[in-house]
Parts: C-alpha cells; structure tokens; sequence
C-alpha cells in the first residue's frame, strides 16, 4: 500500500507527503536573522532534506497560508504547494526536516485562548525556537528597512515601529519563561559572534553539525538594510547598526519613547543590560513629554 494512503499516518504527514525526523517551528521578530538562521538550521538537516513555510499566517493552517516555500534550502514553487502540497514536498522523503517560521508574533499574543499553528496539530512539532535581537540594533534594522519604502509616512512607520516594540517585548518575555515553556532560544547577535554558540544551539535542537558556517546573505526582505552589496553573513556588522542611527531625529524619538516603557526596560535590563543601560541615559536626559508640559 501506497505510504501516503497508510491510515496510521497523522493527517499532516500525509498531507505533507513525508514523515519528517525533526518538525520545528520558528518565531522571531523581522530584522532578528529569521532568514539566516532558518537557512542554518536547513543545512544541518540530519538526512540533508528539509522543507521551510516561511512566515505563516497565525491561527491559520501552515500547510496553506506560508508566503513562500523552500526544498533543501531553495525556493519552491509557491502556487503550486498551496494547490497540492505533497507534488512538490514529497521529494524531501522521510526524516527531512520540517521547519514553519512566524514573524512578529509568539505564542503568548494567543495563549491560552488559541493555538498559533491551529488547525495543525501542534503535538506533532519536536520543537519551539525564538529567535531575538538585541533592542537597539534590532529597532535601528527595522526603521532602516521602512525608511527604504517611500510608500510608508513617518508617522506610519514609526506607528509600526511602535507596535513591533511591544510584541518584541512579549518575545523576551517568553525568552525568559524558556526553560518552563520548553522552548530553545537563539540570540541573533551571539549566533553571528559565535561558532561554539551555534554549534551548541545544534546541540540542543539534536542536529548534527553539517555547515556551521553564517552563510549567505538571505535575500528575503531585501537583504541587509545597511549593506546591500554584502553577499556573505561574515561582511555583515550586525553589532553596530544602532550606532549608525545614532544621529537619526526618528530614531531618537522612537528611543526616547521606548527609555519610559518600564515594562520593556526592565525585561532589557535582564536579557540586554547594555541596551538598558543606554536607554536609562536617554530617560535622564530627556523629558517625558506629560512631565514637560505646562498648562
């Protein structure tokens, strides 16, 4: 009998068309190497096959709403997947890896009342990684991006720049429940300093380590904000993004708002004490706007 049609096989894995060895899913916020690590991740496939849905729609069936599709670390056919799955993963085999990404949003914007990945049977995952950024360069990425786009005003971007904060505060909140939730946490900065930290992320998510190396650059999002021409992750420097926006009126707004957050603040000053520190500074010097007004 045909394997797909074998009634003990869960109803994913058929629709899939593979019985995968690991099935991940990913959440991060943009502009925190989503892209490069999910490519990372790929390479060091146990069987050397994975499948990725990139940037799934939440509390809707992965398997239907990813914007994009890859096989073994290339784009598939997107229209294609979405009409019949299984004729374009199929090829990936038993023990490939699955990996579903979000972006923008964790568990907890829908715990307890939903299920991120429903309908998809979330028993079947073999693991929850977050990704995140430290707060200033992470924050700098992000308007750089938007500022790219001449279709975006400066108060709507700074609006989305504003909502993105408080879910990236949720993130390192869930980042710090991580041992109790059961989830493996990857730190973008330390995994572009840091050979021994990623192999010992592998190690956690019970990968061998295939290609540790950063990669190539990813082309989703258009790149890097700052360095377009780069080609290799080793060219990128990631650690000095926020200084770079230093001078930039925008972004002292955005950090001056940010500095009298203490519900964000206080999260930094245990996951990113330096990024705390900074923003503490920015609190003394300046004035918070319903302290300076005078009527």
């Amino acid at each position: 009998m045909d394997r797909q049609m074998d009634a003990g096989q869960p109803r994913e894995w058929t629709r899939l068309g593979f019985v995968p060895g690991q099935a991940l899913r990913m959440f991060g916020m943009r502009r925190s190497g989503n892209h490069a690590i999910a490519n990372w991740l790929q390479r060091n496939a146990p069987s050397g096959h994975s499948v990725f849905m990139n940037n799934c729609k939440p509390t809707t069936d992965p398997f239907k709403s990813f914007r994009s599709i890859e096989l073994d670390g290339k784009i598939a056919p997107h229209r294609k997947a979405r009409r019949d799955l299984a004729s374009v993963t199929a090829r990936a085999e038993d023990g490939a890896m699955l990996l579903i990404s979000y972006e923008d949003v964790t568990p907890a914007n829908f715990a307890p009342m939903r299920m991120v990945s429903e309908p998809f049977d979330e028993t079947l995952l073999t693991g929850d990684v977050l990704i995140y950024r430290s707060f200033l360069n992470w924050a700098a990425s992000l308007l750089k991006k938007m500022q790219a786009n001449d279709s975006y005003s400066l108060l709507r971007r700074n609006a989305i720049l504003l909502h993105a904060i408080d879910n990236y505060r949720l993130l390192l909140k869930q980042v710090e429940q991580a041992d109790d939730l059961g989830f493996t946490c990857i730190c973008y900065d330390d995994w572009m300093r840091s050979e021994d930290y990623r192999a010992s992320i592998l190690a956690q998510l019970d990968l061998p380590v295939c290609d540790n190396s950063l990669g190539q650059v990813q082309s989703y999002g258009g790149g890097s904000s700052f360095q377009k021409e780069a080609s290799s992750a080793d060219e990128l420097e990631t650690s000095r993004r926020w200084q770079k926006m230093s001078e930039d009126p925008e972004f002292a707004a955005v950090l001056n708002l940010a500095a009298h957050d203490t519900k964000l603040t206080h999260r930094l000053e245990r996951v990113f004490p330096r990024d705390a520190a900074l923003l503490a500074r920015i609190a003394g010097v300046n004035t918070p706007p319903e302290e300076g007004r005078r009527e």
